[in-house]
């Protein structure tokens, strides 16, 4: 199912979220000839970084608003609309990349297995997305938000899915990816936005959240995540995140190629 986001306001007001990502592309380092698939590329900036190292990279998303700013910001590259879970390539990229995107999909197994099979033999899988505790100071003040407005189990909306090193790592390694590198980090990160920045957070990223609130209640509701998270993630008049990264390189092991006539992507 394609996702519904508003490429504006992301571009306006969480370009933290590809600035902090340029440093995942400094670990992939692309080198020039090679082929790069970029999963969930968002509205582009990161593909584009990737592209200018003259690697050749296409960028995929699941939303038709990102894949078409993505397309406006960067029409010299290659966007296409697709879902993590149906990847049809094999056997066909140097590398695949994805920056913020994975915690989105709770069918992790299945995304991971078509990320394996994207990948040539020896190719090399670097990623980044929410680990084991991400947001969970932001999660408490929302779930008590939902509470406080009659809103029973609150938790079960949760949509993300956050895994720990170790989780992820054996999930890796159990589709054929050999991990190298793994690591879970803190980065508690300042909201853009001033006195907005949390608003707009949840308004962007925790729209699965606030949709169980009936509009008359929309604006209370924010007030309440405010009040409840202001003594944590309030500092000095900057609202913040308190992500929780997990960041893993692996490769796919040459024994292990799954091979198969599907589609390829053209240069």
């Amino acid at each position: 199912m394609a996702s519904q986001w508003n490429p504006a306001l992301y571009q306006a007001s969480h370009s933290f979220v590809w600035e902090y990502g340029r440093e995942l592309v400094g670990l992939l380092a692309p080198q020039a000839g090679e082929r790069i698939l970029d999963v969930g590329c968002g509205t582009g900036q990161l593909t584009a970084e990737m592209a200018n190292s003259g690697a050749w990279v296409a960028g995929i998303d699941n939303s038709p608003s990102m894949i078409a700013e993505a397309r406006r910001n960067f029409p010299q590259l290659r966007f296409e609309l697709q879902d993590v879970l149906a990847i049809p390539y094999a056997d066909e990229f140097d590398a695949v990349f994805s920056n913020a995107t994975l915690h989105w999909v709770r069918e992790a197994g299945a995304a991971v297995a078509g990320i394996a099979k994207a990948l040539k033999p020896g190719g090399r899988f670097v990623a980044e997305l929410g680990g084991r505790g991400n947001v969970q100071s932001l999660l408490d003040a929302t779930f008590q938000a939902l509470r406080s407005l009659g809103v029973p189990e609150p938790q079960l909306l949760n949509p993300w899915y956050f895994p720990s090193v170790s989780e992820y790592t054996a999930l890796l390694e159990s589709r054929g990816l050999e991990v190298t590198y793994a690591v879970l980090f803190d980065r508690l990160t300042p909201l853009e936005g001033g006195a907005k920045g949390l608003s707009d957070w949840v308004a962007m990223f925790g729209s699965c959240l606030a949709g169980a609130v009936e509009d008359r209640h929309k604006e209370e509701f924010l007030r309440l995540v405010e009040r409840y998270a202001a003594p944590v993630l309030l500092r000095d008049g900057t609202w913040h995140a308190d992500y929780r990264r997990l960041r893993v390189v692996a490769r796919k092991v040459p024994w292990n190629s799954p091979g198969g006539a599907v589609r390829t992507l053209a240069r």
